[in-house]
């Protein structure tokens, strides 16, 4: 279920340290992860120790994006976050290493994932949040069916000014 001819998602692992440490720091994905700092090995280390805990209990989820045609190498995560059992929700967030964006990736990873929130987790629908200047990004949700519901103004501080920020909404159908 959770593989194509392309691609695989699986659990963090501990081999997956450098990579995280790695992407983790990658100045240039903070501005859509919110980050402000940077991580340690330690800490990284840490969460990949206590990344197998239950959605249930985490309200989180983080999978590997792995390259099946060169031996699983990992090329980027994806996550589900703010899990909701009750209604049956979940926040969806991708991000590719940016060699592999472009590629066709991100529309089988968001595909896999789909597939697996409806019928293995039997949620309802899945959600995001898009600045409006990641032009690649709102094409990729767009593109997956992801429809928009609304535009927060002026909602991400950016170097350059405040930037507006898309949100995406998908109902999923259980099957």
């Amino acid at each position: 279920m959770l593989q194509t001819s392309r691609i695989a998602l699986r659990a963090p692992e501990p081999s997956d340290l450098d990579f995280l440490f790695d992407f983790e720091n990658d100045t240039t994905l903070w501005p859509v992860s919110l980050s402000l700092t940077p991580f340690s090995r330690e800490v990284l280390r840490q969460y990949l120790e206590n990344a197998t805990a239950d959605i249930y209990a985490a309200r989180q989820l983080r999978l590997m994006v792995c390259l099946r045609e060169t031996d699983n190498i990992v090329i980027g995560t994806v996550d589900l976050f703010d899990f909701e059992p009750l209604h049956q929700r979940a926040g969806v967030g991708i991000a590719l290493a940016a060699a592999q964006r472009g590629k066709g990736y991100g529309l089988e990873v968001l595909q896999l994932l789909e597939a697996y929130a409806a019928q293995v987790l039997q949620l309802h629908q899945l959600y995001c949040s898009v600045g409006q200047e990641n032009t690649a990004s709102l094409k990729l949700f767009r593109q997956a069916g992801f429809q928009e519901i609304g535009v927060r103004q002026e909602w991400l501080r950016t170097p350059g000014g405040w930037q507006n920020v898309v949100e995406f909404q998908k109902l999923l159908s259980v099957s």
